[in-house]
């Protein structure tokens, strides 16, 4: 008797472990969400649910993108000198900045004078002296830095975003070159 009850205690457990874990999101099929949000055209927003976000992001970028945190400033913010092609958000694919605006703005954050069309980022209306405004992924609402008013010509803004945010997909095969620092541009 003491045995059967030890067995079906344990076989409760085991049953309702089980059914916790298929709940929990790193059970979620991460490819399967993935050719989801493949499938959704460019120009349609995206809408997944938290839990399939952090199936398909790393917990860095699931921290900055979709808790509007901000990743430590590196030296890598600055020496990914890419030379023809787009930063595309790392969350949807969603195309934000030309290489060819991309510049060394010296603060350990990639800097951008504009995105690559108005309509790619969402700009908060809400403006901290500290913090500038908010930019955020137009498509996905994926949080990806600020805008502050000191930056280079022509533009004067400095878009300084997470690199952890951003993914680089090169047009064409070429040299890269050094990213002229922001106060040259100024000249």
């Amino acid at each position: 008797m003491e045995r059967t009850i030890q067995f079906l205690v344990g076989l409760s457990v085991c049953i309702a472990l089980s059914g916790c874990s298929r709940a929990h999101p790193s059970n979620l099929d991460a490819a399967q969400i993935r050719a989801k949000l493949d499938a959704i055209p460019l120009s349609q927003k995206v809408d997944l649910a938290n839990e399939e976000w952090r199936a398909i992001l790393s917990p860095q970028q699931f921290y900055v993108m979709r808790r509007a945190g901000t990743e430590p400033r590196s030296l890598s913010g600055n020496a990914l000198d890419h030379h023809n092609g787009i930063y595309v958000c790392s969350a949807c694919g969603n195309p934000l900045y030309s290489a060819d605006t991309k510049f060394n703005s010296g603060t350990g954050w990639p800097s951008f004078w504009r995105p690559i069309r108005k309509e790619a980022v969402h700009e908060s209306r809400t403006l901290s002296a500290i913090f500038g405004r908010e930019i955020s992924c137009a498509r996905c609402g994926s949080h990806l830095g600020h805008v502050f008013d000191d930056g280079p010509p022509p533009t004067g803004l400095r878009y300084c975003m997470n690199a952890i945010a951003l993914t680089y997909r090169e047009a064409s095969p070429g040299p890269a070159t050094a990213l002229p620092r922001a106060d040259q541009n100024r000249r």
